[in-house]
């Protein structure tokens, strides 16, 4: 089994574990060894199933004010959960390969190996949702047809990207492709680096 298939199968199992109970606020359960890749990608995709709910739940036009502030915070401290395990994802993969020796000509990627991981991740999530769109009963005859052409569209992408991810993992075995990672230094939540923040702390 390929990487990426792999992949897939534990983001839709994570998909399908938190659905049992549809709550962003159920703990999570992993159900892979600690420390393994595969609890690594669990935990990811879990972070991007609670944060999509969460991004649903916002858009809701009547919601109080007052829970949208906390749902934005709780939704900002998500993405920081997200970068920092993308982070460590890439991490994982540096240590797997850090006997690869890259040949005089490798090339570089434009995005690193976890974070077009945590692109699959997000793609297994439409796919679900555009799922459950285009076999909804209560939808009209032309809402499932149009959602039923874009699921298509998601499931080329998801043949494509996953083609392309395992592609650079063969390359970076074998020397053609350099591995490098870049922190990606979110700066909402650092109070040293947010105006906001800091004129607030300086006050």
């Amino acid at each position: 089994m390929s990487f990426t298939s792999s992949a897939w199968e534990i983001f839709s199992k994570s998909v399908e574990d938190y659905h049992i109970n549809d709550n962003v606020d159920f703990p999570i359960n992993n159900p892979f060894e600690k420390g393994s890749l595969e609890q690594l990608l669990y935990a990811k995709n879990w972070i991007d199933t609670v944060q999509w709910h969460l991004e649903d739940i916002i858009r809701d036009e009547n919601i109080n004010p007052d829970d949208a502030l906390k749902l934005k915070r709780r939704i900002d401290a998500s993405n920081q959960q997200r970068t920092d395990l993308v982070e460590y994802i890439d991490s994982w993969f540096l240590q797997k390969y850090q006997n690869v020796t890259p040949k005089s000509d490798a090339k570089i990627n434009t995005e690193t190996v976890a974070w077009a991981i945590d692109r699959l991740s997000i793609l297994v999530l439409k796919v679900y949702h555009m799922n459950l769109e285009a076999t909804r009963e209560s939808a009209s005859d032309e809402h499932r047809a149009k959602c039923t052409e874009k699921l298509n569209v998601l499931l080329e992408q998801k043949k494509d990207l996953s083609l392309a991810i395992d592609l650079l993992l063969e390359d970076i075995e074998n020397g053609n492709v350099k591995m490098k990672t870049y922190k990606q230094m979110k700066m909402y939540n650092d109070e040293s680096l947010n105006p906001v923040l800091y004129q607030k702390v300086k006050n």
